[in-house]
């Protein structure tokens, strides 16, 4: 089944090793910085209190993960994978939302993933990867806005939450991840991924 699915698309969907390391890597630290963003939550939303819903524009923090590990590893379940762990270990580490992260990560993951399964898992541009920011920023708006204190807002900051929400993905976890690969790539440091070999026009069989 895979190789009839990789014939037709030209993906390669088995991981390597390397795949698997990497994309776990890239969670964990993102784990890290998800806990961090968690501890910046409350003076950050409340010097946007002045606006009701704004904080969505935190939203995004929470969001690269899957981005980054879709644009690094380019194989099906990355971004998903990444989100995930992420959530996993700044869970681990200790939040303030406890159990509910890992829900949060699990639909974030899968906004993210869906960008890059609409292209068929064959463009990485830039695009793309705003694309699959804005998806995960449509997945966490509906989750805050539906189940988390966001939902008791009216409708006007609700709607300015998720509109936020989406522009946060759009920057934070699509831009910036885009511009990570980018600089990571410039050093040499994904010369065994294709998105490396792609920026310094070095060719690979891996």
């Amino acid at each position: 089944m895979h190789s009839t699915i990789a014939s037709a698309t030209g993906v390669r969907l088995r991981w390597r090793v390397v795949d698997i390391v990497v994309a776990s890597v890239i969670g964990v630290a993102a784990g890290v910085v998800f806990w961090a963003w968690g501890q910046a939550w409350t003076p950050l939303s409340t010097a946007l209190a002045f606006l009701p819903g704004l904080e969505g524009l935190l939203a995004g923090g929470w969001l690269f993960a899957g981005v980054l590990g879709g644009l690094v590893i380019r194989k099906p379940g990355a971004a998903l994978y990444a989100e995930v762990v992420a959530a996993v270990v700044s869970m681990a580490v200790g939040t303030q939302w406890g159990y509910t992260v890992l829900i949060w990560g699990i639909v974030q993951g899968i906004g993210a993933e869906l960008a890059f399964a609409i292209v068929r898992y064959r463009r990485w541009n830039l695009p793309v990867a705003l694309f699959s920011g804005a998806l995960a920023g449509v997945a966490v708006a509906f989750m805050d806005t539906t189940f988390s204190s966001v939902a008791a807002y009216d409708l006007g900051p609700r709607t300015i939450y998720a509109v936020s929400a989406v522009i946060s993905g759009i920057v934070l976890a699509g831009l910036v991840s885009w511009l990570i690969v980018r600089g990571l790539a410039a050093t040499g440091a994904l010369d065994r991924f294709a998105a490396g070999r792609e920026v310094r026009g070095t060719a690979s069989d891996a």
